[in-house]
């Protein structure tokens, strides 16, 4: 079973919903599933150093502080059920998201899940500014990537450029929002979803992979 997953990891709902899917794989029966990640940068007119998270979100949104507060509260909710911590008040800085997207790519297969999820925690819970080299590092090296190496290809321009190209190939081919799965080619799901529409979603596609062999 291929799953595709388009993420970005400022992105809460994102964070959600490949929570909810990775329980779903854990009670799915079919145990062989190959995940890859695919960038999509929400906005890449971010600068480096980042913008005020809340005076950013507010603009964004176009809605007052009382307002993206109440949608704070909501999306912390939805998180808290999902069993993933979303604290907004932790997080100072609206960051660009392409190095820590390159960072997932040459996090080594036995632990490019795991860098994503710390990722999502470094920003979500922690903070931290994910669009800094120094704290990318930090976590590739807590998963035994070479920081010198690292420091290297996080700072190969063309390297980082390849990956922004990626991003935005999604949106001409049918991907506008994120989260955005798509299971071995086949079934697409767009959004956040439960456990069980991803249960259901994953048994569709395997039922769709077994008539297509019989015939």
């Amino acid at each position: 079973m291929l799953i595709d997953i388009f993420h970005d990891p400022v992105c809460p709902w994102c964070r959600i919903g490949i929570k909810n899917l990775f329980d779903a794989l854990a009670q799915w029966q079919e145990k062989e599933v190959d995940i890859r990640w695919h960038p999509f940068i929400l906005d890449n007119a971010v600068p480096a150093d980042g913008y005020e998270f809340y005076s950013f979100m507010r603009n964004r949104k176009g809605i007052k502080a009382e307002e993206l507060q109440h949608l704070f509260d909501s999306t912390r909710r939805a998180g808290e059920a999902a069993g993933v911590k979303l604290y907004f008040d932790k997080i100072r800085l609206a960051v660009n998201t392409k190095l820590s997207h390159r960072l997932i790519t040459l996090a080594p297969a036995n632990v490019k899940n795991d860098v994503v999820e710390a990722i999502y925690k470094a920003y979500f819970e922690n903070g931290f500014n994910i669009g800094d080299i120094d704290v990318l590092i930090t976590i590739g090296t807590a998963y035994k990537m070479d920081s010198r190496e690292l420091w290297l290809q996080l700072n190969d321009d063309a390297a980082v450029k390849a990956f922004v190209a990626e991003s935005a190939f999604a949106r001409p081919n049918g991907i506008n929002s994120v989260p955005f799965f798509i299971i071995n080619n086949k079934v697409k799901i767009n959004g956040s979803h439960s456990v069980e529409m991803f249960l259901q979603a994953l048994n569709r596609a395997a039922l769709i992979d077994r008539s297509a062999k019989i015939w």
